[in-house]
C-alpha cells in the first residue's frame, strides 16, 4: 500500500516520529494523507474521510474503525488484516489524498 501511496502526484514517505510509523504526505503543504503504524499486533492504515463516507465505511467493513490518534470525525483507520478489499483501500487512499491536498492560493484584487 505505501507503493501505491507514492503513485499519488507529488507524495513522498516520511519517518517523523521515530518509531517506524510511516507517513505519506503531500509535497506541496507536506501534510499527512496516509499514516501507516502498529497498534500492538494490528497493522492500521489512517486515512482522511469525508464525515459521511466514514460513517458508511465503518458500517459496512469491521475492520474500518475511528481514527487511531486522529479525529475520529473526519480520519478513519483500517486494520489491514486482508478483510477489507484491496480495491477499496485505494479508493480510500485517493479520498484521503484529495481531501488533505494543497488548496490553490487566495488571489487578493
Amino acid at each position: 500500500m505505501i507503493a501505491y501511496c507514492l503513485t499519488q502526484a507529488g507524495s513522498y514517505e516520511d519517518y517523523p516520529f521515530g518509531d517506524g510509523t510511516a507517513a505519506l504526505r503531500h509535497g506541496g503543504n507536506h501534510r499527512i494523507f496516509a499514516l501507516f503504524l502498529k497498534h500492538g499486533e494490528q497493522e492500521l492504515l489512517n486515512l482522511k474521510s469525508a464525515p459521511f463516507t466514514a460513517l458508511l465505511l465503518r458500517n459496512e467493513f469491521p475492520s474500518v474503525i475511528p481514527g487511531y490518534h486522529m479525529n475520529k470525525v473526519h480520519w478513519n483507520s483500517v486494520i489491514l488484516d486482508g478483510t477489507v478489499p484491496e480495491d477499496t483501500v485505494r479508493e480510500m487512499i485517493d479520498d484521503s489524498y484529495t481531501l488533505t491536498r494543497p488548496k490553490g492560493r487566495k488571489r487578493f484584487a
